[in-house]
């Protein structure tokens, strides 16, 4: 028996809330804040765009039509990534 084959992922996560100053992501049972400020490259997303977000386990967010990808933890943890998004 071979294992090679990615299974499906079950995790649930969604975009919640947008605002004019951000969003939040629901990961399982933890939510998330992404601030235009500090991700200032979703500021000019479409909706369309921001709710199309894709969770590569075990703790990475990618939207595929943006080319954005964000570790859980830099949302956990801010200070402990201290680059900023152009």
């Amino acid at each position: 028996m071979s294992s090679l084959q990615n299974g499906i992922c079950t995790s649930e996560y969604s975009v919640t809330t947008i605002t004019e100053i951000g969003f939040w992501i629901l990961v399982e049972d933890k939510e998330y804040f992404v601030p235009f400020d500090e991700y200032p490259m979703f500021r000019d997303a479409t909706v369309k765009q921001i709710l199309n977000i894709t969770f590569i386990p075990p703790a990475q967010l990618h939207w595929e039509s943006l080319d954005i990808d964000i570790e859980l933890q830099a949302l956990e943890n801010p200070e402990m990534f201290p680059m900023k998004f152009t």
